[in-house]
């Protein structure tokens, strides 16, 4: 179990490092992250290396039993780069430049950046592959986190050779784009750019391959750098740190090039809910790799510096939070970062050395988990516990958010945690998938708003219905293909046989929260459910199958009396559709439905809302994120101290874990 955080030394004084080798193994820290942004440290000008403070700082680090996760450093191109090489920064849609002063001030398609970031990371690798310190590559950080879509040359050039490469053709491109309409017919790929400042809408298909290689770039910046460390002998781990459900880089198309997952997760200690949020993402990390035990590596040990209201942890609420991330599929703890800040725009940021001293709270905490986390034994890996697949789709995701639909704005991410946290307050476990990885495993699979289903991912979920499968597909969901274009024969042409159903028309309802008049809700009704209440749309759907039924119907609006919610039973299995999306009572009401029907049991039964419980082959974790003490009759033996225990009392954010319950 790895705990530590990132290391930035070259903020502080030589003579300070001893002293933070010393409180690191007073803290239990195994390892940390280095030089994550040394780059002007370590290459003070073009063509001059500066390795000696490096070299001190692990050799001290090493002789103090503290690994490395060593970074590439690539991340913030000093001042000199973006001097020498002004066209190596990056723009927005209107063709303004992003200038240096703060990070990440790099096109990630730019020839020049990646020519630097090669010269970078060749040294780096050639002098410390073999270093015993070196546990772990951290290549780069966060890609694209404040950079998230670039427009510039250096883009436009490497988006028409995407585009060229994926095409071959011209008329392969005006067909996938459909560019007869608006006269936008391209006659060579030199006439493309990228989405830039427009009069009006864009085209989708063009918006949909813009984020394609938006990600690609990202990609293959990693790949570049994974290759070289590899080339210098390096055996060790290779990472990058995610950044949960992010939107412009698509995790699931990585994570096969990472030899482990690491996130960043900050949940807002303002939130009482979000806790779930955090749970979220560890199931989605877990779910990207999920053979491969994952690394938390950044959270905060207190409180922030980048949200309007930052407000610290309570007393507990970082160790509970900690104790999550382990229970669903982490084997490390880390934080951002070592010692706080003296200066920067992040000195008001936590960490697990406090600018205030050993005297605090956070300090208590953090030693205190360290001495926690350094009683575990080996704990279970590459677990499939979860019996629920959420399906999640990062090109659906770009797809749907898109402008021009029927429902505008729509938040996909808030719409899969609005069905999470109904499986969550049912301590249900849960994988975060795509379609085309819905298989056998799961009992019941759940797929909200899936505007565009690939042939793949529509093949794996009729599959998945016709072995015994329960699926519940929401409304918007089998509308278009991967280059956002109607499929001939109407909507629903991949589903709509499998659930029995057609779709007519959407049916937008007026967004929560927006003016104007109109029907802001669809209620629906069922003997199985109750009275729900639908949001954002209540589409038209008829049943068209003999042998399809209504469950639910709408019982409010211009819709009253038409199908809501429709099963198709096929051997086993069964196909639902929602035309609706429920708020959270009705999401939590559906939930219980579905989760009856596919015969799917918590993780562990009988607990409030506010404890989680999550299971990691034979280890259950359980987690008191409420204000009341909750008493748990469960048989096994502490992970932590390696007493057997037949119950467990959890005060608030305390936690437990539990071997062989």
């Amino acid at each position: 179990m790895h705990y530590g955080a990132d290391y930035n030394p070259e903020q502080w004084p030589e003579e300070i490092w001893p002293d933070d080798v010393a409180r690191m193994r007073e803290a239990g820290v195994t390892m940390v992250s280095l030089g994550i942004f040394s780059w002007s440290r370590i290459q003070p000008r073009e063509g001059e290396f500066d390795f000696d403070w490096l070299d001190r700082v692990i050799d001290l680090l090493h002789d103090g039993g503290i690994a490395v996760d060593l970074a590439t450093a690539t991340a913030s191109p000093p001042p000199w780069a973006s001097a020498n090489y002004p066209e190596l920064l990056p723009q927005d849609e209107n063709g303004a430049v992003y200038w240096p002063g703060s990070r990440q001030q790099f096109a990630p398609s730019s020839p020049v950046y990646r020519r630097l970031a090669t010269e970078l990371v060749t040294a780096i690798a050639e002098r410390y592959a073999q270093h015993p310190a070196v546990d772990m590559w951290h290549v780069n950080n966060e890609y694209g986190c404040h950079v998230q879509l670039d427009y510039s040359d250096a883009a436009r050039d490497a988006f028409r050779d995407w585009l060229e490469r994926r095409y071959v053709t011209i008329d392969r491109l005006n067909e996938a784009w459909g560019t007869n309409f608006w006269s936008q017919r391209y006659g060579s790929f030199a006439e493309v750019f990228p989405p830039r400042k427009a009069p009006y809408s864009h085209n989708p298909g063009q918006m949909l391959d813009f984020r394609r290689f938006t990600s690609d770039m990202l990609l293959e910046c990693y790949l570049m750098e994974r290759e070289i460390i590899r080339a210098a002998g390096a055996t060790q781990p290779i990472t990058t740190n995610f950044m949960g459900a992010f939107k412009p880089a698509n995790y699931a198309q990585w994570a096969e090039h990472m030899d482990v997952v690491s996130d960043d997760c900050y949940p807002d200690p303002n939130d009482p809910e979000s806790f779930r949020a955090a749970a979220f993402q560890r199931d989605l990390m877990r779910s990207l790799k999920p053979e491969v035990p994952w690394l938390l590596m950044e959270q905060a040990t207190n409180a922030l510096n980048w949200r309007p209201t930052n407000a610290p942890k309570a007393p507990g609420q970082m160790a509970a939070l900690s104790a999550q991330a382990i229970g669903r599929g982490a084997d490390g703890i880390l934080f951002f970062q070592w010692r706080q800040s003296r200066a920067g725009a992040e000195k008001f940021h936590s960490a697990m050395l406090p600018y205030a001293g050993t005297r605090t709270r956070t300090w208590r905490e953090v030693a205190a988990l360290g001495e926690q986390l350094a009683a575990l034994p080996e704990l279970p890996a590459g677990s499939r516990d979860a019996r629920v697949a959420l399906v999640f789709d990062w090109e659906n995701w770009w797809a749907v958010e898109a402008s021009d639909h029927p429902m505008n704005e729509l938040d996909y991410v808030a719409v899969v945690q609005r069905w999470y946290r109904a499986l969550h307050r049912r301590h249900v476990q849960v994988d975060i998938v795509p379609p085309e990885r819905v298989d056998g495993q799961y009992a019941l699979a759940i797929a909200p708003l899936l505007y565009l289903l690939r042939d793949e991912g529509a093949a794996a979920l009729t599959t998945f219905v016709e072995g015994g499968g329960h699926l519940l597909a929401g409304p918007f969901t089998d509308v278009v293909d991967e280059f956002d274009r109607f499929r001939d024969g109407g909507f629903l042409t991949q589903l709509g046989e499998l659930c029995g159903i057609r779709l007519d028309d959407f049916g937008a309802l007026v967004a929560p929260g927006a003016a104007g008049p109109g029907e802001r809700e669809a209620r629906f009704a069922g003997d199985a459910l109750g009275e729900s209440v639908g949001t954002l749309v209540a589409e038209e759907i008829e049943i068209e199958a003999a042998d399809a039924t209504v469950e639910a119907s709408f019982t409010s609006g211009r819709l009253a009396g038409h199908p809501a919610l429709t099963v198709r039973r096929t051997g086993g299995g069964s196909a639902r559709y929602l035309a609706t999306v429920p708020d959270e009572a009705g999401a939590l009401a559906v939930v219980d439905h579905v989760l009856a029907d596919a015969g799917v049991a918590p993780v562990f039964a009988g607990l409030p809302e506010h404890v989680e419980a999550a299971r990691r082959g034979g280890l259950l974790t359980l987690v008191n994120h409420g204000d009341d003490e909750v008493e748990v009759a469960v048989a096994g033996t502490d992970a932590v101290t390696g007493t057997p225990v037949e119950r467990v009392v959890l005060g608030r954010f305390e936690w437990a874990m539990v071997l062989d319950a």
